[in-house]
């Protein structure tokens, strides 16, 4: 049996680590909006803990609650039953030790690239010089190829350029967990390749803890630790949970290249087919 079957075999439910290796936990998540029917249940029963430095996607069905986890996640919505924390510590709406990057780039766009990111930083940083908060604006900037658009204002940019701001900002509040809600959904396939490679470069180097939705098999693939199935819903929950056993740093050409890969790709496949 190869490494991919064993995992396989063992993949459905969520795994337990000790609490010195979690960074996020979810515990019987639950959200029910009320509506003139009675109460729809989103998500129910939903467990999952995500381990320090660990990079994990989410995959499944448009209307299973994806979305409305990670924005639990980011406490901009109320949690119904069960509980999320942070290192141990239940979370009390948004914070700076979760930092978000959404679909579209929510950049405001009379402002430039640098005074976009400098927002986050001013707050997260009250206490540094106004230099210094210039300097870890600019820094991620740089890392996202933006150096000779830092003055540039958000409504001049491309809608790929205006992502690798949403990156920068992101990256540049140093949170402790990252949230991405499809940052790569509305780019043509060039320019989501690029921000994806651009995306891991930098998750290499700072490893915080990311969590990622995704449509996208291959994208989920290349970049994670684990592919986490949610089950479609009314009544959500994990369905599944992949791991991916490719090395890092890992390049698109050795993902592809590697005996397992389609391995992983069928089962991910097989899954959102039932």
């Amino acid at each position: 049996m190869s490494i991919v079957e064993e995992k396989l075999k063992n993949s459905a439910g969520s795994t337990v680590f000790s609490s010195s290796e979690v960074m996020l936990d979810l515990n019987n998540l639950k959200k029910i909006y009320p509506t003139p029917k009675g109460d729809y249940v989103v998500l129910e029963d939903l467990n999952l803990q995500i381990k320090k430095e660990e990079f994990v996607t989410i995959i499944g069905h448009s209307g299973c609650g994806k979305t409305t986890m990670l924005s639990m996640i980011a406490g901009l919505n109320p949690i119904t039953g069960g509980n999320i924390s942070v290192l141990g510590k239940p979370i009390k709406g948004p914070g700076p030790d979760r930092g978000v990057i959404f679909q579209a780039p929510s950049l405001m766009p009379w402002m430039t690239s640098l005074q976009n990111v400098m927002l986050g930083v001013n707050q997260v940083f009250p206490h540094a010089t106004k230099a210094q908060r210039s300097d870890i604006a600019k820094y991620y900037l740089q890392k996202v190829g933006l150096e000779d658009a830092f003055h540039k204002r958000a409504s001049d940019l491309s809608q790929g350029m205006q992502q690798r701001v949403g990156i920068a900002r992101a990256f540049a509040i140093k949170p402790k967990v990252l949230l991405l809600d499809e940052p790569f959904g509305m780019l043509d396939s060039l320019t989501r390749g690029e921000l994806q490679d651009i995306l891991i470069e930098i998750w290499n180097k700072e490893k915080i803890t990311a969590v990622m939705i995704t449509h996208d098999v291959d994208e989920a693939i290349f970049l994670a630790d684990r592919v986490v199935m949610m089950t479609s819903g009314p009544k959500a929950k994990i369905g599944d949970i992949l791991d991916i056993n490719f090395e890092r740093p890992r390049t698109r050409k050795t993902v592809l290249e590697h005996d397992d890969y389609y391995k992983y790709r069928k089962h991910l496949i097989d899954f959102l087919e039932h």
